[in-house]
């Protein structure tokens, strides 16, 4: 099957992963997924990914997610996907997203790469606002 929104079905499957407690999720391979992935286990989201290669050429990320070992609490409580392929949200650099007042992220695809908005913002740069995650 086809999917429209790829990194809409990339956050279903954490997502999902999270609810039913699951240890480790697979999902098919994208550079943009890979470099979400990359921003997840850099400030802390996921214990930890691989990059897989697969027999049809497109590979899978493999992504070990992270729960508090005391209370089982996942450490991503909400996963939400912003701009679409139907509505695209772009925000210039003076005016980007503040998520849960600084205490989540905002995932922006900008010309510097795959950011957070505080990186962003340090950066000087705006960009596509991809999703929210705190």
């Amino acid at each position: 099957m086809k999917t429209t929104d790829p990194i809409a079905d990339y956050l279903t499957r954490l997502r999902n992963a999270i609810k039913a407690r699951h240890r480790v999720v697979e999902v098919p391979a994208s550079n943009i997924k890979k470099e979400v992935t990359k921003v997840l286990f850099d400030k802390g989201y996921i214990l930890n990914y691989k990059f897989e290669e697969t027999s049809n050429k497109q590979g899978s990320i493999k992504i070990a997610l992270k729960y508090n070992p005391d209370t089982r609490e996942s450490a991503i409580t909400s996963l939400q996907r912003i701009s679409t392929p139907g509505l695209r949200q772009y925000r210039p650099s003076d005016n980007l997203p503040r998520v849960l007042n600084g205490l989540g992220i905002a995932i922006l695809s900008t010309s510097k790469g795959v950011i957070t908005d505080k990186e962003a913002k340090a950066l000087n740069v705006g960009g596509e606002v991809l999703c929210y995650i705190y």
